[in-house]
This record gives C-alpha cells, structure tokens and sequence, in this order.
C-alpha cells in the first residue's frame, strides 16, 4: 500500500506542481563530494549517495551508496525515504547525472515533502543533490581511492 501511496503522491505532485523555476535540488561537483564523503567519519549522517543506474552498475560504484535502480525507483521511493531520513545530504546520481540521477531526485524530494511523516525538525534541513557529471566522471577520476570508489572493474569500462 505505501508504494502505490508514493506513486499516487509523485504522480500527483507532477501533475499540480507550482510554477517554479527552481529545480528541487542542487549539483554537486566530483571534488566537493569526495571531499564530504572522507569527512563522514567526523559526521556519519552528512551525507548518503544514491545509485540510481540501472544495468550500468557493474563496473564500481561509490563507497557506501545505496542502489535504487532507477527502473523500479518510485516503487522503492517509500524505502527510501525511511532510509536516509536522518541524513544531512542526499546526494543522486546515474552514469552522467542528465537524466535518471536528475528525476530521482526530483522525486524524492517531492514525494519527500509530500509526505509528513517523513519531515525533520524545523531546524533540520536535508539538502538534496545531484552529481554533476556523474560516476562517468566520478569512478575514473577517484577510481585509485578506496574510501571514494569500490568493486571497479577496469574491464567493464573499457567501452564506455
């Protein structure tokens, strides 16, 4: 019932959504992530990354992000959101962050807000991100850093 409830509110908060013009969420750059996520030890709710490639995970992925292919994403948006409450950042991301990262992040923070019984405290506020480029930029470029990127295959990336 609470995945067909987020489907209901996703889909409703796309059709009525206000006239904005401000996306519901922000990029963030490769370095500035790395940098957060070697601070975590100092904070370990700063700051989750999220995994929304579907078939394309293979190959490395960041150190402790969660997968929620973007193929059954807003039937997992509910598991989700219980999973990260608690989190500062909510950082999404696919291979280039152009289009699956950006609409799971879109949805998240929508349904998010929808939801009441997933809001924070008033003094709590959860960032939601998008990284720039995504992990086509990210894994290659910090593949060598064991605290930034696991389970690389250099095979798997050798034609994309």
């Amino acid at each position: 019932m609470l995945r067909t409830g987020a489907r209901h509110i996703a889909q409703t908060c796309i059709r009525h959504r206000f006239m904005s013009f401000q996306a519901p969420y922000k990029y963030i750059d490769a370095d500035s992530l790395a940098s957060m996520l070697k601070q975590r030890s100092e904070n370990p709710r700063s700051v989750v990354v999220v995994d929304v490639r579907d078939d394309d995970y293979e190959g490395g992925h960041i150190a402790g992000a969660i997968h929620s292919p973007s193929s059954t994403f807003l039937d997992s948006v509910n598991d989700l959101l219980a999973k990260v409450r608690d989190y500062d950042n909510v950082v999404f991301h696919c291979a280039l962050s152009q289009q699956r990262g950006p609409k799971a992040a879109r949805i998240y923070r929508e349904v998010r807000d929808a939801t009441s019984m997933y809001q924070r405290e008033a003094d709590q506020v959860q960032e939601v991100l998008v990284l720039r480029d995504g992990f086509g930029f990210f894994g290659p470029k910090f593949k060598q850093d064991p605290q930034l990127v696991e389970d690389w295959d250099e095979e798997s990336w050798k034609f994309r």
